[in-house]
């Protein structure tokens, strides 16, 4: 028997995510087609992610998050802890951390993903010490993850995003904050502030153009336009991620940030509210490996392959 026999899969699976209800025998008959051994645990809070990984850690040679960006980051420090190797099935709304992995929305393309076994090392990003994958927020985004209704973000997926959106623009307003980046501070009257570590966020926007998830630093953009409704001229540079462009934009990039705001506010990190201001964030570069297809470009094979390709 091979090596890659022995591999152990513990498979996490969020019921109440989008495509939470789809059958997962399927996807579990494709990963042991691979020659994994698979151990299904379901979880019905985010918080119980990290402990399931942290009680089952010594019966497990890799995870598998299945989820939405929210699941994917609440597992991300156990998973470092543990040193182990990630794969992501996308039953999420956005799936941005897919998206800028290049892994297949089609599940069961996913989960050969994992089977072909090559892994690609990605920073994490974290605000005080909770971890995001693509971008961490405090102002608009994270009205709109207050006001969403999860049955709404069930139903019609990005579509009620958008419905959401639109009742968060129609009553938003500025606040005052200051953004610190190597001892000097900015104060600034914003709409929004928002800290990126990977490069899609917010079901398909780009945080900025040339960022990637391993290129070891945070970008940070700040809406500081006294009207808000000119975001509707600014919608496609924000797909393309050339926003900075905008003189009501400002743009910045480091290794860390702080920011403060005249009184706490929450910050959204990957769609979950999980701390608030002041709010410290840092990059921590190549920090996890995730099963993923090489990037866009590379043709030879990555190095530090988890198994041979299938």
């Amino acid at each position: 028997m091979s090596k890659l026999a022995t591999r152990r899969a513990l498979l996490l699976l969020n019921p109440k995510a989008r495509r939470g209800q789809e059958m997962i025998a399927p996807i579990v008959e494709r990963l042991e087609r691979g020659r994994l051994s698979v151990t299904v645990e379901t979880f019905e809070a985010l918080p119980e992610i990290a402990s399931d990984i942290v009680r089952l850690r010594q019966m497990a040679d890799l995870v598998v998050v299945c989820g939405g960006d929210g699941s994917v980051s609440a597992a991300a420090m156990a998973v470092v802890e543990s040193r182990l190797p990630m794969g992501i099935i996308p039953m999420g709304t956005a799936n941005d951390l897919a998206r800028t992995l290049d892994i297949p929305m089609d599940l069961l393309q996913a989960a050969d993903v994992i089977v072909r076994g090559r892994l690609r090392q990605i920073d994490i990003g974290t605000v005080n010490g909770n971890a995001f994958f693509n971008v961490a927020s405090v102002g608009l985004s994270t009205e709109l993850a207050q006001g969403l209704d999860p049955t709404l973000k069930k139903r019609f997926g990005r579509l009620g995003y958008a419905l959401a959106a639109v009742k968060v623009l129609t009553r938003a307003t500025r606040f005052h904050a200051k953004i610190i980046e190597k001892g000097a501070a900015t104060d600034v009257e914003t709409y929004q502030i928002a800290v990126g570590n990977g490069r899609h966020y917010g079901g398909g926007n780009v945080v900025e153009e040339t960022a990637e998830i391993d290129d070891g630093h945070l970008d940070l953009y700040s809406l500081e336009m006294t009207n808000l409704w000119k975001l509707a001229l600014m919608l496609r540079s924000f797909r393309s991620g050339t926003h900075g462009a905008w003189r009501e934009v400002r743009t910045a990039r480091c290794v860390e940030f702080d920011i403060e705001t005249e009184k706490p506010m929450p910050v959204n990190t990957d769609g979950e509210i999980v701390t608030s201001t002041p709010a410290h964030f840092k990059v921590h570069p190549k920090a996890i490996s995730v099963f993923a297809p090489p990037p866009v470009g590379i043709r030879r094979r990555t190095e530090g392959a988890f198994g041979a390709d299938l």
